[in-house]
Parts: structure tokens; sequence; C-alpha cells
């Protein structure tokens, strides 16, 4: 016969392990130390070490001199421990906006000690901002905290926590903490959001100041622009020898442009997916 006391220690293990389960998960610390590129998990308060970064040589974004150099300038300032600005890189679509931060947090860190750190943070977790920033404040490292393609949408108030994040908040913007975001948009709001704040307020003019004030949060503004054809033709140029894809100066010019223009569009993206088809046709791998 079973002992009853055996029994009912079982039966009190099997509950002490199933309430076990139903409560909270054990968050995962942030080894920052781990790599020197993260992705913010806004849910579980986590940065998700980044062990092969998707990024392209500085010396292969053309097209942008001025905002490179800039950008460059900005960085290495912050990264010496120096007054540094909040950076919106704005801007024609695939013109390297994103390609650029990467390429110049890459550039700065070669001569960092792995100190400077990139932290993504997507668009949808921005509401979390704030708690990445405290996060953030005791690290011993510097931090640059990147958001691609940042935009708000009607009714999205989440622009707030941003605002707040950047400048107006109790804390302020961690001083080993700065944010680098790429836009399409120079105010990061719908042109119809503004004008139907201004058309619909008491007091219109106050109302859009709410919205645009957004953007002024960056202390740079750095456009970007559609590249002109001898500027594709260089960023083309460019890909062609740093892979050494083996083709002739005239072909190139001559296929690459068909290419530009079955796209309606010149690019840095466009360059690149010409490249890719290049090399394909070529039968060469892209390495390095």
């Amino acid at each position: 016969m079973p002992d009853p006391l055996e029994i009912l220690n079982a039966k009190l293990d099997l509950l002490i392990d199933t309430l076990g389960r139903l409560g909270p998960a054990t968050r995962p610390e942030s080894d920052l130390s781990a790599a020197e590129c993260f992705v913010w998990n806004a849910e579980a308060g986590f940065a998700q070490p980044v062990r092969e970064v998707n990024r392209v040589d500085i010396g292969l974004i053309k097209g942008v001199d001025q905002v490179r150099d800039i950008l460059l300038k900005n960085t290495q300032r912050f990264a010496d421990a120096l007054p540094a600005n909040n950076v919106l890189l704005w801007g024609a679509r695939g013109m390297g906006k994103s390609s650029l931060v990467k390429a110049v947090h890459a550039e700065i860190s070669k001569t960092t000690s792995n100190s400077l750190k990139l932290i993504e943070i997507h668009r949808e977790d921005i509401h979390a901002l704030p708690q990445l920033m405290h996060a953030l404040r005791a690290s011993e490292f510097r931090f640059i905290v990147f958001c691609d393609d940042l935009s708000f949408d009607h009714d999205d108030t989440s622009y707030k926590s941003l605002k707040a994040a950047l400048d107006g908040g109790v804390e302020g913007r961690p001083e080993n903490v700065i944010f680098y975001a790429t836009s399409n948009r120079r105010h990061l709001l719908p042109r119809d959001m503004i004008e139907n704040e201004r058309s619909t307020a008491i007091n219109p003019s106050e109302a859009v100041e709410e919205k645009v004030s957004l953007s002024d949060r960056f202390g740079l503004w750095l456009g970007f622009h559609k590249c002109s054809q001898e500027e594709y033709l260089d960023m083309v140029r460019g890909y062609v020898a740093y892979y050494g894809l083996e083709i002739g100066a005239d072909e190139l010019a001559q296929d690459c442009l068909e290419w530009a223009t079955t796209r309606g569009s010149r690019s840095g993206r466009v360059a690149w997916q010409y490249i890719n088809d290049l090399a394909g046709r070529l039968g060469q791998p892209l390495q390095g």
C-alpha cells in the first residue's frame, strides 16, 4: 500500500513546480561586453548581441561626402567623451542613411578599443526608449542608440516617449548615450497630420509646434538627396573594384544605367541590387 506521506509530498512537489512555471520568467541580463552591436528586445528588457553585423565599408558609400564627414566628426567627439548631438538622417530612399550609421560606428570603433557600442531599437519599440536609456546610464561603455526608418502615423503618441528620452525627461539623456535615427520625413510626422492639427486645434500654432518640436530634439539634421548619374556610376564602380568583378568599363556603364532605367531611379540601393545581379551573371561570389 502506498505511503500517504509520499503521495502528499509528490503532490506538493507537482504543485510547487506548476506555480513556478506560472510565475514571470526571469529576465536575462544584458552582457554589454559580449559584442559591439546589439538589438534591443523591449519585451524582455534585454540587449541581444549581434555577432555578424550587416554593414558595408565606409569607402563604398558614395555621393554623401559632406554628411559622411559631419557624422564622422560628431561620432568621434562623442566617442572621446566630448559634447555631441543627436542626429536625424533624413531624405531620399536608398541613399545609404542606415548604412552610413553602421559604417561610421565601425570606422570609429577601430580606435576606441570596443568601448563604443551600437544598439538598434525597432520603430515599434520606441515607447521603450526611456527604459533603454535608463538601463544604459550606469554602464562603462558609450552607446549609439539607433532607430532605422523612424516615423509616426495618425493617433500614434509614442513620439512623446522619444521627446522625453532625448531632452525633456527628468533624468535627461545619459551622457554616455547618443541617439541616431533615419527617416524619409524631415519632421517624422506626415504632412496631413500636421495640417490636420492646424485646422482643428483651438490654437493652431501651438498644436503644430507640439508635433514639429520632435525633430528639434535632434541637433543635427543631415539631408540625403537623389544622386546624379555620375554619382550613381561612382557607386557602381566602387563596388566593382571592391569585389573584383570582371567587366569592361564601357560595358559596365551601359549595363548599370540600363538597370537604373528599368528601376526608374538611381540610388545606392539600386547600385547594390545591380551589383548582386551582375555578380550572379558573372558567376562570381561577393566576398569581403
